[in-house]
């Protein structure tokens, strides 16, 4: 590579085949070291491909040297993390970028797999308008994005720190996580802290309980009774060091979480607040959890309420805002929506019947549909539409098909109220029992007819 980190690898005359759509496009294969570009000649008498470095300065070089050539637009491999570069580069000179999904390109027969062929290939399928560009929101959404995934990763991080004190308290027979809920509830870190500075009285640890505590005084000394090791007590003092140090980064990327949310405010969403919530209890664990505010931050980013859906929380909203942003307008239909986010049920067919295949175990599932599988499990015992709903599919199939079917109806609730406003009404239980059983009759009174028989309703009894 020459001392501009550049290099023209070679003409290539026109192809004939499909018609070219669009002349004005080049195609790049992505690499950690270096990028090859292909792209028509200035004069449009074929095409050529140059090869530069993957740094910085080099990108501002290919950048320059496509704008020579009057490309507007460059489609690329979503390989690993190779495209965020360079995608920022060109998308800030003013060409747009298309991101293609690598299995659309990875199994074509009858040509060489080099760099060089793959970025002429990717040149050709885009100059044929035959590639389709992964879903990528807006710059703000994706700076959003980021934060919110960290956060997610430190939740994760507190977790393996929190079992890591669990496993410290079991080895001394200490059974505060028993005699507790939640380790990290009030009482429980409040006891794990008080172990930590030296307490070891069983009693005087009970002492720390909160009142409303079911188990007595007597029996919280009796859990909190144990062999107090050295090396398990000062694995138990990291693990809370950790752990305490993890909400802490948790706290600063909340308020980071908050300010840029904060920053996408609507301009006709200005100073007004978030409708109240009619479900009290949901209400009074947001204001619990202190997310009120994070409520009240994204309703006027987005100008809708998703925590009126049942089951849908603060965080949930936030990483479906995180990933997708306020704006639906880019999936046509709910069904487009739902299944970019892996919850449209699979319905593998062949000569013409459906045909049962299990899901692959490594199948791969969007952030989203793992948060809106979460919010569906808290539906089993709710007693409200949803709810009633999850029992039945759980009657018919089984659990986990009712968990998938659930999030798929948490996320059509979200696109409608996102794209359309239109507002999510719970009929409640009772109700969607009634409409089943009327709709069950209705369906089993035309089997019947069908069969010449007559349906004769029976009398009420007096």
């Amino acid at each position: 590579m020459n001392e501009n980190q550049q290099k023209t690898i070679g003409l290539e005359t026109e192809e004939e085949g499909l018609p070219v759509v669009r002349p004005n496009v080049a195609g790049i294969d992505l690499g950690s070291q270096e990028h090859w570009v292909c792209a028509p000649r200035v004069d449009r008498t074929g095409r050529e491909v140059a090869r530069f470095g993957a740094t910085t300065p080099d990108l501002e070089k290919m950048a320059a040297w496509l704008l020579e050539r009057h490309v507007e637009s460059v489609a690329m491999e979503g390989t690993g993390v190779y495209w965020i570069a360079p995608q920022e580069v060109l998308e800030a000179r003013g060409l747009e970028v298309v991101l293609v999904n690598t299995r659309e390109l990875a199994r074509v027969p009858g040509r060489k797999k080099t760099d060089r062929v793959d970025s002429k290939w990717i040149q050709r399928l885009h100059s044929c308008g035959l590639l389709a560009g992964s879903f990528r929101p807006q710059e703000q959404i994706c700076m959003l994005r980021t934060l919110v995934r960290d956060r997610g990763t430190l939740v994760a991080d507190a977790g393996n720190w929190l079992r890591r004190m669990q496993k410290s308290l079991d080895q001394m027979n200490v059974r505060v996580h028993r005699a507790v809920s939640d380790l990290d509830g009030q009482t429980g870190m409040a006891i794990v802290e008080a172990i930590v500075k030296g307490e070891r009285d069983p009693v005087k640890l009970a002492k720390l309980r909160h009142p409303n505590c079911k188990k007595s005084p007597e029996e919280f000394a009796k859990q909190c009774s144990g062999h107090w090791r050295e090396d398990h007590l000062f694995s138990l003092k990291q693990s809370l060091e950790m752990y305490q140090a993890v909400q802490q980064r948790m706290k600063a990327y909340d308020q980071e979480i908050l300010r840029k949310v904060e920053e996408l405010e609507r301009e006709d969403c200005h100073g007004q607040p978030a409708p109240k919530l009619k479900n009290q209890n949901k209400a009074d664990a947001i204001t619990r959890r202190g997310e009120e505010i994070l409520r009240q931050a994204l309703y006027r980013m987005t100008g809708v309420d998703l925590t009126a859906i049942d089951a849908i929380g603060v965080r949930a909203v936030e990483v479906v805002i995180s990933e997708y942003g306020a704006d639906l307008s880019c999936f046509a239909t709910e069904d487009q929506f739902v299944s970019h986010i892996t919850l449209a049920p699979r319905k593998p067919i062949s000569g013409g019947k459906p045909v049962k295949k299990k899901r692959k175990p490594n199948s791969p599932s969007t952030r989203v549909a793992e948060v809106l599988r979460m919010a569906a499990q808290s539906m089993q015992h709710s007693q409200t539409a949803l709810g009633a709903y999850f029992r039945r599919m759980a009657q018919r199939k089984d659990r986990g098909v009712a968990t998938f079917a659930t999030a798929r109806k948490l996320a059509q609730y979200i696109y409608r109220l996102l794209r359309w406003g239109q507002p999510y009404v719970d009929i409640g239980a009772e109700a969607y029992e009634k409409l089943y059983q009327q709709a069950r009759v209705k369906h089993l009174t035309e089997i019947v007819r069908n069969l010449g028989f007559e349906v004769i309703p029976k009398p009420a009894e007096a």
